[in-house]
Order: structure tokens, then sequence, then C-alpha cells
């Protein structure tokens, strides 16, 4: 987990010093936000344009193989693109923003403090902008991953008392995920989910 950390803060790094927005998902704001688990690679949603992808690609330097091309068309199609750490091999997955939902993502974001460098901060989904997204990668992967599922379950147990359940039952509707949010708290032994 510390590799995957030390490769996620030389790319925020570099998406600050170009003043691009981003947010941090994935299995690292869900380690954040509910119970730890080992990853493979970083997921970071971006607000990144064209004009800024050879200053990004720049500032990436050469400890990574980042294909600006890839990006700019990744900007155009508002899709996603892999960055590759060379030394250790991280993969980085850039999600443009495009969608509502990652929109949300970016408004939302909590500066969060790196554990094992109390003077380094980074950009995370809110826990509830986390488990959201994993029920929509849970739905669209067929609803058979286990791991998306223990990820969603441990967000709710672990923040507890402390989620916007308003903010959660909105989204959850414009995203057609009412039914996944609903089991998942009956699962969780959420207060006044139904039994």
């Amino acid at each position: 987990m510390n590799d995957l950390l030390a490769v996620a803060l030389e790319v925020t790094d570099a998406l600050d010093g170009c003043g691009i927005r981003y947010t941090i998902g994935g299995s690292l704001a869900s380690s954040f936000s509910g119970e730890p688990r080992a990853s493979i690679d970083v997921d970071i949603v971006v607000d990144l344009t064209e004009d800024a992808v050879d200053a990004f690609v720049a500032a990436l330097g050469g400890d990574f193989y980042a294909d600006a091309d890839s990006l700019r068309c990744a900007v155009r199609e508002r899709s996603t693109v892999n960055l590759i750490h060379q030394t250790s091999g991280v993969k980085i997955d850039l999600f443009v923003a495009g969608t509502a939902l990652e929109e949300r993502q970016l408004e939302r974001r909590l500066r969060a403090q790196v554990g094992w460098a109390p003077d380094r901060f980074v950009y995370m989904h809110s826990p509830e902008d986390i488990l959201l997204q994993k029920l929509e990668w849970f739905r669209r992967g067929g609803e058979v991953s286990d791991r998306q599922w223990r990820d969603v379950l441990s967000i709710l147990i672990v923040q507890r008392g402390r989620l916007d359940e308003s903010y959660l039952r909105s989204v959850a509707a414009e995203c057609g995920l009412t039914d996944l949010l609903e089991r998942t708290q009956r699962e969780a032994g959420e207060p006044g989910s139904a039994s």
C-alpha cells in the first residue's frame, strides 16, 4: 500500500502543480473510508483539459509512461486513460470527469492526510461518493464482485452514523442504485433499514 500511495502522491503533485482538480477514488478511497485492503492500481477522477495535457505530462517527468495523445483522446471522449510508473509498475487509471457522479465527486472531494506522511495531503472521494461509485461498479459488473460489495459494506459499518443519508438516497435514486443501497444497508445492519 505504501508503494501505491507514494506513486499516487507523485501523480497528485503533478496535478496540483498544473492546477488540475482531482479526487482519488477506487480502493484507496474505500480504504480511507472503510476497511483497508490491498490494491494493484490507483483510480483518480480528473478535471483535465486538452490544453493542460502537455504541462501535466512534463510535470510527471520520466518516471511515468504517459502518452499525451492518449490523454487528449480521453479528454475528448470523457473516458479513461492509464499512466504507468515505470520503476514500480504501478498503474494509475485517470477517469476524465464527464458524468454527473464524477462532477459531484470533484465538488465534494475531501482533503485527507496521508497516514505515513503526516505533512502530505491528497483529495479523496467523500465516503458517500466512493460508496455510490462502488455500487455503480458492482452493478456494471453484473452484480457479482464480492470485492466491490465488501468495500461498500465496510464503508457503511466504519462510517455508521456519519454518512449523509439524504444525499445517498437522492443520488442513488438518480443513478438507479436505490435497490442496491437498501440491500447493502440491510446487510450492514443499518438502523432504520427495512429487514
